[in-house]
């Protein structure tokens, strides 16, 4: 099972906005619902054909703008108001969802201590840093792990909430598939954000 797993390839979509074909991790899902309304299915489980976006924004604003969904879905559609911002807002939800998941796996471990211990004995996927925490805080656990991808696109208030505390500001996930699940749905998120998001 594991090989399988393993061996199983991503051969990309076409975005339907631009005709590129790009990875899934760089795109995001939508389908058609039962009344004809548009709705984002981040998770890419939700049954009918795939329209596919790329995580931008600007892309899927124009997109809404020029109606591409009636014609890659071959009949009108109806289109949300603020479809954009619903795709950023379930996008933070499955990164928070994923990193509680990691906890209850005892695959992340948080605390500015508990993750310069980490690093030192064992092999991480991500850091994550709070965007609202001490900027000398983010950069010294970046400089333990410079080659480890850091994600800083939630508040400690969010990151906290994810796993049961009130607040948290430095979390290291181990490598695997939290991890790699993490850094594509940050990724996106990213590029939904109104601000000038990190690089993750």
């Amino acid at each position: 099972m594991t090989r399988k797993k393993e061996a199983k390839k991503d051969f990309g979509r076409k975005c339907i906005l631009s005709g590129e074909s790009r990875s899934k991790s760089e795109l995001v899902r939508f389908v058609v619902g039962p009344d004809g309304v548009i709705v984002p299915d981040i998770a890419e489980r939700l049954p009918g054909r795939g329209l596919w976006l790329s995580a931008s924004r600007d892309i899927i604003d124009e997109a809404c703008a020029k109606n591409v969904f009636s014609k890659a879905a071959r009949g009108q559609v109806k289109i949300p108001d603020g479809l954009s911002d619903r795709v950023e807002k379930l996008l933070r939800q499955r990164c928070l969802e994923i990193f509680g998941l990691a906890r209850r796996a005892g695959q992340m471990v948080g605390g500015y201590e508990k993750v310069r211990s980490y690093l030192k004995a064992e092999t991480a996927g991500v850091l994550i840093a709070a965007n609202d925490g001490a900027a000398d805080g983010r950069s010294k656990i970046s400089a333990l792990a410079p080659e480890i991808p850091l994600v800083d696109c939630f508040s400690g208030g969010e990151l906290g909430a994810a796993i049961g505390r009130d607040r948290l500001v430095h979390a290291v996930v181990a490598e695997g598939g939290f991890a790699r699940s993490l850094l594509v749905e940050a990724n996106k998120l990213v590029g939904l954000q109104k601000r000038s998001g990190p690089k993750v």
